[in-house]
């Protein structure tokens, strides 16, 4: 069986979960020679870079992938590593564009076979893996945004994530003394058996002492984790933050690419929980060695994904086959990516996310939503 067919599909689509911000992911569909299909994503998140993706691909690495056999995906993923050496050695729009293919021959060889994603990974260490409401709050006062996020806790969500400096009226990374008020209001209103994670975020511009300060207040409302409070690069201000305030457990990574990023970060020994996006890092395969690689450095591991229902059932797939997962994050209110493109949207039950049962990546893509959002 050969891949006779690929397909390439910009998006374009407002997301309610960030008040409505336009937001924007390439899909690749890769179809073989007995009509099954595989679905695949990148997070590219903006138009223009999905734009990029998109021309990229179709102009020549989706050629080169026609008349290989779709079970042969180390075999593929080199070929095209090979091909983009001059320009996606160390990430960017090359590694959007391979994670996209290679999701979508993982989802193929999935079908193929009959069986499901993690089966292919060597089967599931975890059934669960407790669901977090990762939220982008967007209201003027404290009381209100602590409210809407107790409401998620009372809706099943064993956890909430909060990003600072996003749009809207929510003002938060911006202001020390309402950060703080944020964190003990929002504390108060979840009671103390949620988890509680503040994400600072690529606006929120923390200097060290800032940062020492706010994890110190952190620490007495039992903040799950910090994440990002410093560029991912800035080993020296994560592991002055670490030595500061140990009690409080730091999360980054989500920025960076390449398995050697991955690598240098672990060795720095500057934070307790790693991030990575398959729809970034490689797509499958980049994902599992960087999990892989966690587990080798004792260091926990969160699927960063906040796109569509393709990219987040691979993440669930690969989580559950991880050695040391933590939690598992959802948007929480409804939106085209999760719910409208696909006939089975992912959420949680009773407050935990299980893997899609199907073969592949086990959700259904509806081909006529993926030409409604497609950008034109």
């Amino acid at each position: 069986m050969k891949i006779k067919r690929v397909d390439v599909f910009p998006l374009v689509y407002e997301e309610p979960n960030d008040d409505n911000a336009v937001r924007s992911i390439t899909l690749v569909r890769i179809e073989a020679g007995d009509g099954i299909v595989g679905w695949g994503e990148c997070i590219a998140q903006f138009p223009e870079s999905s734009a990029a993706v998109a021309a990229m691909l179709t102009s020549g690495l989706t050629e080169a992938v026609i008349g290989f056999d779709p079970l042969e995906i180390d075999v593929i993923i080199d070929m095209l590593f090979q091909r983009t050496w001059w320009y996606g050695d160390v990430g960017g729009t090359a590694y959007f564009a391979i994670s996209a293919l290679d999701m979508a021959l993982w989802d193929l060889k999935g079908k193929i076979l009959g069986v499901p994603l993690y089966q292919l990974l060597g089967g599931k260490r975890h059934e669960k893996l407790p669901a977090c409401a990762s939220t982008h709050p967007k209201l003027p006062t404290l009381d209100a945004m602590a409210e809407e996020l107790a409401a998620h806790i009372r809706n099943g969500y064993r956890l909430v994530k909060v990003g600072f400096g996003k749009k809207g009226q929510a003002n938060l990374g911006v202001d020390e003394a309402r950060d703080l008020d944020f964190v003990s209001t929002v504390r108060a209103a979840i009671g103390d058996e949620a988890g509680f994670i503040v994400d600072a975020g690529f606006k929120s511009k923390w200097d060290i002492p800032r940062a020492v300060r706010f994890a110190h207040h952190a620490a007495e409302h039992r903040l799950t984790w910090l994440e990002d409070p410093f560029p991912p690069r800035d080993i020296a201000a994560y592991r002055t933050l670490r030595a500061a305030v140990p009690e409080v457990p730091i999360a980054t990574g989500e920025r960076f690419w390449t398995l050697e990023d991955y690598q240098q970060l672990c060795e720095a020994r500057v934070c307790d929980v790693i991030l990575a996006d398959p729809g970034r890092v490689k797509g499958v395969t980049g994902m599992q060695r960087i999990v892989q690689l966690a587990a080798q450095y004792s260091v926990g591991m969160d699927a960063h994904t906040w796109s569509s229902a393709i990219n987040t059932a691979a993440s669930i797939h690969v989580s559950l086959c991880a050695a040391r997962p933590t939690i598992f994050e959802l948007k929480p209110k409804q939106n085209p990516m999760q719910h409208e493109l696909v006939t089975n949207p992912i959420g949680h039950r009773d407050g935990y996310i299980y893997a899609p049962e199907g073969a592949g990546l086990g959700v259904e893509v509806i081909e006529k939503v993926v030409e409604k959002y497609r950008m034109r």
